[in-house]
């Protein structure tokens, strides 16, 4: 699957959020990375979720998470997921 600019900059504004809750380094975050594995408690993850969702102006369906388990790159597709959704388009991620 080819990934556009766009998707990319959402991957990079995601990982600007993480690493920002985490005091991690942004180039040190890699999309296996749990949450967990990054510290962060699951309090902390629904924070997480909460300012995702504010800032990319989606919702996160609340049945399936499992926060402490979910990667880095996990939320990247899940946000990628909610914006394709949002603006109506199926298939290939923009």
């Amino acid at each position: 699957m080819n990934v556009s600019p766009l998707a990319d900059h959402v991957g990079e504004q995601i990982i600007a959020i993480v690493a920002r809750q985490t005091h991690v380094e942004p180039a040190s975050l890699v999309p296996e990375a749990t949450l967990k594995d990054l510290g962060i408690s699951s309090l902390d993850a629904i924070e997480l979720i909460f300012e995702l969702e504010e800032h990319f102006d989606i919702h996160f369906p609340d049945e399936g998470a499992n926060f402490e388990s979910d990667s880095v790159g996990h939320l990247i597709s899940a946000v990628q997921a909610a914006l394709t959704a949002q603006s109506g388009h199926t298939g290939t991620v923009v």
